[in-house]
């Protein structure tokens, strides 16, 4: 009897104590808002103790700009807030009731990023040169592919093989094309081994995008060697349902159509939207289309857990017509009816749950489909190496990936991640050789951002299990020091270096070429690179002004080049046989000209070298040689004006001469340099109701970004918009 009159007693004491602490209990209300008093879906709320070295818990904030708390009655506490776009925010306030958080826009290097840490920090501490464009830059560029708004950031280089849709390349720090990991809404859409087209990545909806230089594979794996580019979609945050739409349209026959409805209620935001942009382009075989259709949609569970599902899909056809004018020479006449065709869906459904104390686990699956067709259907015998031909690639990567964020204290914040993914796909020519090919991947990750006074350390690493290249690792570290606070005028000063090593997967037709034309090397490894970069940060005049300079240092080793090996039958191999060196100096100005005026102004030089080449395809490729398409001088300004009745910016991209050639026998071993310069702006005749104009290629300058690829003359594009509902 005294046994159970003992287990009832403790059982009494213990639903007492539950219903103590919830009596007691706070409930604290955050609502974070912008300078234009909109709600801010997304933003890191943390709560810490009154002397702001431990946190206590922390939560994201819903589309209506609210992170609710329910914890013991603590008196005074710290709420610090973290906003990509934003400058950091931290407020004393009562541990209940309800408290308004109005972030403000802060110079660059004190705004918040994400991608250089996969977690908010202010841009000073990341440890990377990071560039980011907000909802309103975007809104006054009104890119129509991402390649139009990555080229004025800062270390892009972008060559287009044309016009509207031709293939476009970014080149950063000297890497390949394929060196760069491109991420939608958290969903890599590279193809696997990097190849990516930034000309028909369609910019409709994109809130915000980010670009980091540098190799980041400690974060994001395979194809993060110089750079990662990043966007989100916007979301759904008004109260009441918000109706967006407009249409523009300009020279050669250029136009578009686009409309979203978006909104949040409760517990739940929602944007749904679409898009069509059709255009001639100048000449023969020019004609560009492209159509967007996608979804954001999120559920607070709870006031620690949500789910949140996104799906795009973008359908786009382009002419193409090949090389014929090499720098202002027609050496040859347009294909007239060659085309390709991009047909791809991406999809994601995250689960973010913050709990225990300190806490944020993201639960993520993804599925991206990527089809891709193009046809010379007869060939013509008026262009070179011009054949029939049809190449058909089909790939779906599809994975699930779970990030752990735990903060320690105030100054110390661990980032754990694994991976899960399978790439599977056919790619090649249907009547030639297709190929097949198959992987899994298996990656850990692990980083520790520690802040220790004025010294911040980033350090981690990833490892990776592939089925098809085996075992690899790469580490990172990062420091930062902010050697000098300084006064009026030098009003700061921070030391930065970092040292990590990437990898780049092979394509599947490199893994998995055989019989007949190619023998298969089960030995292939990934590309790597060796990085380390050293640079300094001067703020000036109350960080109105800040100056960067960056060198930076890659060695490119195991780089995959096809070997004939049978010359009588044209067989040949895959090996890792290539190496490169590529080192050089950014040097950037931030600058807040007035309230709502920001100038971002870089120079760029970049020396590349081929180490070592077995078998150059001609001289060009010769070890000694620099490599191709990367110019030595290159620079790019943005500056902007962003206000609330009218918005304008300009926005420079300079690309020096650069080795190149026509591959064609007409010997041409070069592009010449050439500067495009773009407009726009926008005015709001009535609230509700906004006209704008875009400017591209103001100058009418004539060149090739890629020789034999004429680009497009000066045109434009002037449209309207009306926003119906809302706040």
């Amino acid at each position: 009897m005294s046994a159970s009159r003992s287990v009832v007693l403790n059982l009494f004491l213990a639903g007492f104590s539950l219903l103590s602490v919830a009596a007691f209990a706070a409930e604290l209300k955050v609502k974070v808002i912008d300078p234009h008093s909109a709600a801010v879906a997304g933003a890191q709320v943390s709560l810490a103790d009154a002397s702001g070295s431990s946190i206590l818990t922390t939560r994201t904030t819903s589309g209506e700009g609210v992170a609710d708390f329910h914890i013991p009655d603590r008196g005074t506490i710290l709420v610090q807030v973290l906003a990509q776009g934003f400058a950091a925010a931290t407020i004393a306030s009562p541990s209940q009731g309800e408290l308004t958080v109005n972030l403000h826009i802060a110079a660059a290097s004190e705004t918040v990023v994400v991608s250089a840490t996969r977690t908010p920090v202010v841009g000073e501490a990341a440890g990377a040169d990071v560039e980011s464009l907000s909802s309103e830059e975007l809104t006054t560029l009104k890119p129509s592919a991402a390649s139009d708004a990555v080229r004025f950031l800062s270390g892009a280089v972008v060559n287009t093989s044309g016009q509207r849709g031709g293939l476009t390349s970014l080149f950063v720090r000297g890497g390949d094309s394929t060196y760069n990991k491109v991420i939608v809404d958290g969903v890599t859409i590279n193809e696997p081994g990097g190849t990516f087209d930034f000309g028909t990545l369609p910019m409709d909806q994109v809130d915000r995008m980010e670009f980091v230089r540098g190799a980041e594979s400690t974060l994001y794996g395979s194809d993060a060697m110089t750079s990662v580019a990043q966007i989100w979609t916007r979301t759904g945050s008004t109260h009441a349902p918000e109706l967006r739409l407009g249409a523009d349209g300009g020279n050669f026959g250029s136009a578009s159509g686009y409309a979203s409805l978006a909104g949040a209620r409760g517990r739940i935001d929602y944007n749904a939207f679409g898009n069509q942009y059709n255009t001639n382009g100048l000449g023969v075989n020019n004609a560009y289309s492209d159509s967007l259709q996608g979804a954001n949609v999120g559920v607070a569970l709870s006031d620690k857990v949500s789910l949140r599902t996104r799906v795009r899909h973008s359908n786009s056809h382009t002419g193409v017509p090949g090389e014929w004018n090499f720098n202002g020479a027609e050496l040859e006449p347009p294909d007239p009816s060659e085309w390709s065709q991009y047909n791809n869906v991406l999809g994601s459904v995250e689960l973010a749950v913050a709990a225990p104390h300190g806490w944020q686990h993201h639960f993520t699956g993804f599925d991206y489909l990527y089809r891709y067709n193009e046809l010379n259907i007869n060939g013509d015998p008026n262009r070179i190496f011009d054949f029939p031909s049809h190449e058909v690639d089909r790939i779906n990567r599809v994975g699930f990936e779970y990030q752990g964020d735990y903060s320690e204290r105030t100054w110390a914040h661990t980032t754990v991640g694994y991976r899960v993914e399978n790439e599977n796909g056919y790619v090649g020519d249907v009547g030639f050789s297709q190929t097949h090919g198959q992987r899994l991947n298996n990656d850990v990750y692990l980083q520790q951002l520690l802040t220790l006074g004025r010294l911040t350390v980033i350090g981690g690493g990833r490892f990776v299990h592939n089925s098809a290249f085996g075992n690899t690792g790469v580490p990172r570290v990062a420091l930062t020091l902010q050697a000098l606070r300084g006064g009026d005028f030098f009003s700061g000063t921070r030391l930065r270096f970092s040292y990590a090593t990437g990898f780049k997967e092979p394509r599947l037709e490199e893994t998995f070429a055989g019989a007949p034309y190619s023998f298969t090397n089960t030995a292939l490894k990934p590309e790597r690179v060796r990085a380390f970069e050293a640079g300094i940060q001067q703020n000036l005049v109350h960080g109105k002004y800040a100056l960067n300079a960056t060198y930076f240092n890659n060695l490119f080793r195991n780089q995959i080049n096809y070997i004939e090996i049978d010359l009588v039958n044209f067989i040949g191999q895959y090996q890792n046989i290539n190496q490169a060196f590529a080192q050089g100096a950014e040097v950037e100005l931030q600058a807040n000209l007035r309230q709502r005026l920001r100038l971002t102004s870089a120079y760029t030089y970049t020396s590349t070298q081929i180490l070592d080449n077995p078998a150059p395809v001609n001289a060009l490729y010769n070890p000694g040689e620099p490599l191709l398409r990367r110019p030595k001088h290159s620079a790019t300004l943005l500056l902007s004006y962003l206000g609330s009745r009218w918005g304008a910016n300009l926005a420079g991209s300079f690309v020096g001469r650069r080795p190149d050639s026509d591959f064609l026998g007409f010997n041409i071993d070069h592009a010449a340099g050439y500067v495009r310069a773009d407009l726009g702006g926008w005015y709001a005749v009535r609230p509700r109701i906004t006209v704008y104009l875009n400017v591209e290629n103001a100058l009418d300058q004539h060149y090739n970004e890629v020789v034999g690829y004429p680009a497009l003359p000066i045109n434009f594009r002037a449209g309207v918009r009306f926003r119906i509902g809302g706040e």
